[in-house]
């Protein structure tokens, strides 16, 4: 890449140095710095690249990209370019979409962004995309693919070189589609800046991260770059409309929209939805035509996520049938609304819900499908927004029959902390078990033939991040075992 040729488009204050050289990466961890790579110097929220510049030259960086005011000085004689701008993590975008040949310029990109169902939506569109024989990328919470290959997801959406070199693979693999969830967090950061989005798609947007953004207009503005500031101008954004920030967001969106939701002017709308602990079946009408619907998937969430995508499709001109099987085909999205049958009497579901809204919806969707008693168990994750801790104990403690209440993540918290907090919003009925793994034996060992378990909070997870340290967990495997050993004791 000639460094030259991608400054035209972002915001330069000052260069130091010669532009007629050619760079060989991207980087912004100076402890990965190869000779000839371009160090980003980003400010993250536990350290700052600025503070890492002479381990990066030192490395061997051709280039060192910055924005604050840095005593370059030292580093003459060292053949470096120094190339000071507004935005370090925006140059960073563009940058590294650049270096990758821009490669959503090659796809059909669809980003999907909202507090909840963005990943469930996701699969459900790439089960639909499948059925019409398309080749797809997905980059989401639960992994990145790449048609048949599966890589580990680091974050939901990755920074910036990392998400344009997955594009760039998906091109070379073949894939004329991708579907990638997109974060607030990676709106905020610019990490999808520089790429070129064909479909938008906003869920909802319900309390959470406040932690990071200062409030919840800060969070929807994060969200509305996807809609305001990165999709094509041809392109098409897919709203829904029942949600308040989405009927605002629809108001103010100036391009072409697709609305959908259970209200009577949305224009992919669910009507007569049977809801059951089996799957999904529900009409969605569209242009004045009716379709049965049917799916693996369950409660009501789902409905709007099957919507979500099924609008999406439709923008995209799959045709009904290929729509429809995909939906059908879908058998189970990891960790969401996804049940564990071991032949036992009663449900047990492992959910990702972990905001108050989320597992709301999640425990009135049951009550609607199970007759026996609710147990649920559930934490709040340290170092997150601590605001919503006694709400959630609040919602947990109000719809199900008993909660247990245990630790999540507590990553550099007390998990006791944690739990004294979200217990200033409990009522009745409810225990603590710090132990997540007693916590799960305890509600699956007080269930009875009718009941329903419900495990949320982690989903997909497959660790407990303690003091910086991941260690091997997952809510899925643990329920297992605990329902295998409990059969085997009633045989």
């Amino acid at each position: 890449m000639n460094i030259s040729e991608v400054l035209g488009r972002i915001q330069v204050r000052e260069i130091d140095g010669s532009l007629t050289r050619i760079a060989n990466g991207v980087t912004y961890d100076s402890r990965k710095v190869q000779p000839g790579n371009m160090f980003f110097a980003i400010k993250g929220e536990h350290s700052d690249g600025h503070n890492f510049i002479a381990d990066a030259v030192k490395n061997g960086a051709s280039c060192v990209i910055y924005e604050d005011d840095v005593n370059i000085e030292p580093y003459s004689g060292k053949d470096v370019l120094f190339v000071r701008v507004e935005d370090v993590r925006l140059a960073l975008g563009y940058i590294s979409a650049n270096y990758y040949g821009d490669p959503s310029t090659n796809l059909n990109l669809t980003g999907i962004t909202g507090t909840n169902g963005k990943t469930s939506t996701a699969y459900i569109l790439k089960s639909i995309l499948e059925a019409n024989a398309k080749d797809v990328g997905l980059i989401g919470t639960v992994a990145y693919t790449i048609k048949d290959r599966i890589y580990t997801a680091g974050h939901t959406t990755p920074e910036s070189p990392e998400f344009q070199m997955y594009l760039s693979e998906m091109s070379k693999a073949g894939c004329s589609h991708v579907v990638t969830e997109v974060s607030s967090h990676a709106l905020s950061q610019c990490r999808v800046d520089g790429a070129e989005f064909d479909r938008v798609v906003f869920t909802n947007l319900t309390r959470d991260h406040l932690d990071y953004h200062k409030d919840m207009e800060d969070y929807f503005n994060a969200k509305m770059r996807l809609f305001t500031e990165l999709l094509k101008p041809n392109g098409t954004a897919i709203i829904n409309t029942d949600d308040s920030y989405g009927r605002r967001l629809f108001t103010q969106h100036t391009g072409q929209i697709l609305t959908y939701g259970f209200n009577a002017d949305a224009d992919v709308r669910a009507t007569d939805i049977n809801l059951s602990m089996s799957g999904l079946e529900f009409t969605v009408s569209s242009d004045g035509k009716y379709y049965k619907t049917a799916s693996n998937l369950r409660g009501l969430i789902n409905v709007y996520n099957i919507l979500a995508a099924f609008s999406t499709a439709l923008s995209l001109g799959i045709p009904f049938n290929d729509i429809l099987a995909g939906i059908y085909n879908l058998k189970i999205v990891t960790g969401r609304f996804e049940p564990i049958e071991e032949g036992q009497d009663f449900s047990v579901i492992v959910d990702y819900a972990h905001t108050d809204d989320a597992l709301k919806n999640l425990l009135e969707n049951v009550r609607k499908m199970v007759h026996g008693k609710i147990i649920t168990v559930f934490g709040c994750g340290g170092n997150r927004d601590k605001g919503k801790r006694p709400i959630m104990g609040a919602v947990a403690t109000s719809l199900s029959d008993f909660a247990i209440i245990t630790s999540d993540n507590p990553r550099f918290e007390d998990p006791l902390d944690i739990i004294n907090q979200i217990e200033k919003g409990a009522g009745q009925a409810y225990s603590v078990e710090p132990d997540r793994a007693k916590a799960i034996r305890e509600a699956i060992y007080m269930a009875s033939d009718g009941d329903a378990v419900i495990i949320a909070g982690k989903g997909h997870e497959s660790y407990q991040e303690i003091k910086g340290v991941q260690h091997p967990f997952s809510d899925k495997e643990t329920a297992i075992k605990i329902l295998k050993k409990l059969l085997k004791e009633k045989d």
